[in-house]
């Protein structure tokens, strides 16, 4: 049943997604697959911690120039933080979804913001430009790098400290990792991917919107093989029911190749899990995925207590 809902929940992105793209005009998603879809995505992560309840949010901030009304951040305070006080960043990197969606908005980006903050980190999200079927990831990539910047420019003002940044990529935001696995800046300390796509290679709308060059540059599995410099430490969680396609196989096909290229990986993987298990999946497994995740975060950050 949580594999049916996911599954209507991908088909409700791609067809509010696919009639712009394509320049048709097809109606809009019907008011029930809208409603459906919003179920989904705004439930909360299965995980909580104590003091979610008390973060401090500050809401749309402009953290890019453009038309789009939608393209905005969400910052995410620890409670009691101090005047003068800075606290290293997670910056979380949502999936396929266009803007006029808000993902920033949706529940399990909050919750996620507020888990963040509630483990003594500053929690970040904010809504990019995404396309389907047309993909448009160099402008996606574009507004990732001027979201990272936006956090190091205002750290001072935002509680961040500017040389302690994490990135947290979901689904079809996974391409969003590749130019900070192999030789990334030294501020980005760690990478967390919950079931993300490794290899855009393989997708027929990548492929058919992008060129060789981008597609190697925003496939992680390339990036950790053919990249120089240093390795980037990652998380990745995934679910061995994920019925998104090629996604499970390319992340199979990255940890592979990730033993081989030595690069310090942690893999938790749930055996029971269709995609976006951490707010669908009400167990212990999952509850101890989100919590390895924090945990490595934390560890990776220099937070008390986990390093």
């Amino acid at each position: 049943m949580i594999a049916i809902k996911i599954l209507l929940l991908a088909l409700c992105l791609v067809a509010a997604m696919a009639p712009a793209a394509r320049g048709e005009e097809d109606p809009p998603p019907s008011p029930e697959r809208l409603r459906q879809m919003a179920e989904m995505v705004n439930k909360p992560v299965v995980y909580k911690v104590p003091g979610m309840d008390q973060i401090q949010v500050r809401k749309d901030l402009v953290y890019k120039k453009t038309e789009d009304p939608n393209v905005k951040m969400d910052v995410y305070t620890p409670p009691g933080l101090a005047a003068g006080e800075r606290r290293p960043a997670v910056i979380l990197i949502h999936g396929g979804a266009p803007t006029q969606y808000r993902p920033k908005e949706w529940g399990i980006f909050q919750s996620w913001g507020r888990l963040v903050a509630a483990s003594g980190m500053v929690g970040v999200t904010f809504t990019y430009r995404q396309g389907y079927p047309k993909t448009v990831t160099l402008d996606s990539a574009s507004d990732v790098a001027d979201a990272i910047a936006y956090v190091r420019a205002n750290a001072d003002s935002l509680g961040v400290d500017k040389d302690r940044l994490c990135l947290v990529a979901y689904s079809a935001g996974g391409p969003m990792l590749g130019p900070y696995l192999r030789g990334a800046p030294e501020y980005v300390r760690c990478i967390v991917g919950f079931y993300v796509f490794m290899d855009i290679r393989q997708s027929e709308p990548y492929r058919a919107s992008e060129t060789e060059k981008t597609l190697r540059r925003f496939s992680p599995i390339v990036q950790i093989a053919e990249g120089t410099g240093r390795l980037t430490p990652v998380f990745l969680a995934q679910g061995r029911k994920d019925e998104i396609p090629t996604l499970r196989d390319s992340v199979d096909r990255f940890v592979a190749e990730a033993l081989v290229r030595g690069v310090p990986l942690v893999f938790m993987n749930h055996p029971e899990a269709p995609h976006a298990f951490d707010n669908q999946l009400d167990d212990d497994r999952t509850r101890e995925i989100v919590r390895g995740a924090l945990d490595f975060m934390r560890w990776h950050l220099g937070v008390a207590g986990g390093k």
